[in-house]
């Protein structure tokens, strides 16, 4: 499936995996329509991207917000959702309001989003969500990361069935390399990258470049639905 002109949202898509999604659509010639909460991020995403972009600035938590953000962009044929946030911790010391924030945020963030954006997709259109490895192998510390990707996935699997024919997967990335891991010193950084790269089969961590062509390939391949694809590095055999 050509993705020529075709309309593509993108919510948290001025960063990381999200801005190598927005730039592998463009590249396929679509166009792309990118919504972040940080509107010095849609700025700084508008230069870094090479193409014609639309951005706006959008709290994906708040439903009249995001309704607002969908009636403004109108009529579009592919809906990808990066955002969201996730905390790690010791299930014992973790306060449940930051337990509520996780969910709040990448949970309940593509659930209220996809529920406003049904209107505007057609029979063709197709909803690509993002969970995370932790959902199938939790390391210590990541109880909560496990439960919102998880209850993401079957999310996933609900909608594949009540908003069919539209399409709808999720893509469920491993260790990446993106400014998430900003708030580690360098040297802290590389000794992470550094170890799990050892422990994997394709010896290196991801870029966002990596995960970024599997939202393009279920944009198009218009028989893959209610899947998630693991891209991972091999991690779950290592």
């Amino acid at each position: 499936m050509s993705l020529n002109k075709h309309r593509v949202v993108i919510i948290g898509g001025t960063s990381g995996i999200g801005l190598a999604t927005a730039q592998a659509f463009i590249n396929e010639a679509a166009q792309v329509i990118i919504a972040s909460r940080s509107l010095q991020n849609l700025e700084k995403a508008k230069q870094e991207l090479n193409g014609d972009i639309e951005a706006y600035e959008l709290d994906f938590r708040e439903e009249e917000k995001v309704a607002e953000f969908f009636e403004r962009v109108g009529r579009f044929d592919h809906l990808i959702i990066t955002a969201g946030e996730g905390i790690m911790g010791d299930f014992r010391d973790l306060p449940i309001r930051e337990a509520h924030s996780a969910f709040d945020s990448k949970f309940w963030g593509q659930y209220i989003i996809v529920k406003a954006a049904i209107p505007y997709l057609n029979e063709k259109s197709s909803i690509t969500l993002t969970s995370g490895i932790y959902a199938t192998r939790p390391p210590k510390g990541a109880s909560l990361f496990a439960a919102v990707n998880s209850a993401i996935e079957g999310l996933m699997r609900g909608l594949t069935l009540d908003l069919a024919p539209i399409r709808i997967n999720v893509v469920s990335p491993g260790l990446v390399e993106t400014p998430m891991y900003a708030g580690l010193s360098e040297e802290e950084r590389k000794n992470l990258f550094s170890s799990v790269a050892k422990q994997l089969p394709v010896g290196h961590i991801a870029q966002p470049e990596d995960i970024a062509e599997t939202y393009v390939y279920l944009a198009k391949n218009g028989f893959t639905t209610g899947s998630v694809i693991i891209i991972d590095g091999g991690a779950q055999l290592s």
